[in-house]
């Protein structure tokens, strides 16, 4: 009998251990630990800086980041999951694959947490719209670039041209910018610039907050495709077959002074910063609200924005809510723009926050104004067929091989037989 209890009682001993040791590797000692996905993190601080301070105001909670290759995150993020991962948290790095991880089903619905907390979707500018699903929010918005309008202030000082108004439409930026074009070759300076991207012709169509790429009719976007090529016939922009020719980089082209305006993500932003610190640039640029249509609300703008995900499969979804909350509420956005970033919680005290970094041009504020941010790609199925085949379209249209109406029907051509397949 007391050999039969002895058994009974190393096995119960044995059985308590595995079940300590399984129950959770997460919660040891009253701390919870939660894993958080993220990439290239020395070349973005301001993840350790909003963990640091999560940290120190919730000592019951660690955050254990997962730091990946920026070129492997997407891969290694996939085969987590799809394995059946249990990372409590991660970033989307291509917002408009969000959808994917959606349809999967390895999002948590984060709408009761929002509104137990009392949040105000509102305070997103829009940004939010890409990570909502059936009426539900799966994913909370971090950090945001929107499209801006950077300018030389020396061009249009030299040219006796006032510097961009922040409330200008699109028509009065054509005619702006043949009035900044001068010289000839290889000294010639444009009066603006177009990158080779699809979106930098078409998001100005996208930019009233009706439209998407996605939308599948798409006349939307001939005034604009008509704009550009008008400025090149006058030769107030770069052609298109130059850029493609020599694989000219918009960087390049700002920083060595080519141009007067350049319409741009608000990335360029830190890029400009550290090429005049190094001695790489000279250019005494600023930032101005992008250009809209006549009939397009000022401070409407396109952009693109990093969403932050809790795992379906997550074991610790109210702990990570909790730095869900923090990194895009309030606190995170601060931290964020004390670090060069741009969160997407939209409010004038982040953005002075950011303003006030070292090597921000004076009129950051005001250019950094936004009523409405739409996403540059919605996360909807399809949407990368769909952006590859506009840009092929759009590549025939500025290279003359297709009048704008002959790419616009191609467009909805094409659009209806890839989402027929």
């Amino acid at each position: 009998m007391k050999k039969a209890l002895t058994v009974l009682l190393i096995a119960l001993i044995a059985m308590t251990s595995v079940f300590a040791n399984g129950a959770s590797e997460s919660s040891k000692g009253g701390v919870t630990t939660l894993t958080l996905a993220f990439w290239d993190v020395a070349q973005n601080n301001y993840i350790n800086e909003v963990i640091a301070a999560f940290e120190a105001a919730n000592p019951d909670i660690k955050i254990e980041l997962q730091d990946t290759p920026s070129t492997e995150y997407v891969t290694k993020l996939n085969t987590q999951l799809n394995g059946g991962s249990d990372v409590d948290m991660f970033f989307v790095k291509e917002a408009d694959k969000t959808k994917v991880f959606y349809d999967r089903g390895q999002l948590t619905d984060l709408t009761p947490y929002i509104e137990a907390s009392g949040i105000d979707m509102a305070d997103y500018s829009g940004t939010e719209a890409n990570f909502v699903f059936d009426g539900k929010v799966y994913g909370m918005p971090v950090r945001t670039d929107q499209y801006v309008l950077f300018y030389n202030k020396d061009i249009f000082d030299a040219a006796g041209v006032p510097y961009p108004d922040n409330d200008m439409t699109w028509t009065e930026f054509e005619d702006l910018a043949l009035q900044l074009t001068s010289g000839e070759g290889a000294n010639k300076t444009y009066g603006a610039h177009f990158h080779s991207w699809n979106a930098c012709v078409q998001n100005w169509g996208v930019q009233d907050g009706e439209h998407t790429i996605m939308s599948g009719e798409y006349s939307f976007f001939k005034p604009y495709y008509e704009m550009v090529l008008r400025m090149q016939e006058a030769g107030s922009c770069m052609d298109y077959g130059t850029i493609q020719g020599s694989g000219i980089g918009y960087t390049d082209v700002f920083a060595r002074g080519q141009v007067a305006m350049l319409p741009m993500g608000s990335w360029l932003i830190q890029t400009m910063i550290q090429k005049n610190a190094t001695g790489e640039s000279s250019v005494n640029w600023g930032v101005a609200v992008i250009p809209h249509a006549e009939d397009v609300p000022n401070g409407y703008t396109v952009g693109a924005t990093t969403p932050i995900c809790i795992n379906n499969a997550s074991k610790n979804k109210d702990a990570a809510w909790k730095f869900v909350s923090f990194i895009s509420g309030p606190e995170g956005a601060q931290i964020l723009a004390e670090c060069g970033q741009v969160p997407a919680l939209s409010g004038e005290g982040y953005l002075e926050a950011y303003a006030a970094a070292d090597g921000m041009p004076e009129d950051i504020l005001d250019g950094l104004y936004a009523s409405h941010i739409s996403p540059d790609r919605p996360a909807m199925d399809k949407v990368t067929e769909i952006d590859q085949m506009l840009l092929a379209e759009h590549q025939l249209i500025l290279l003359g091989e297709e009048t704008v109406d002959e790419g616009i029907a191609n467009m909805n051509r094409n659009y209806a037989e890839i989402m027929a397949n």
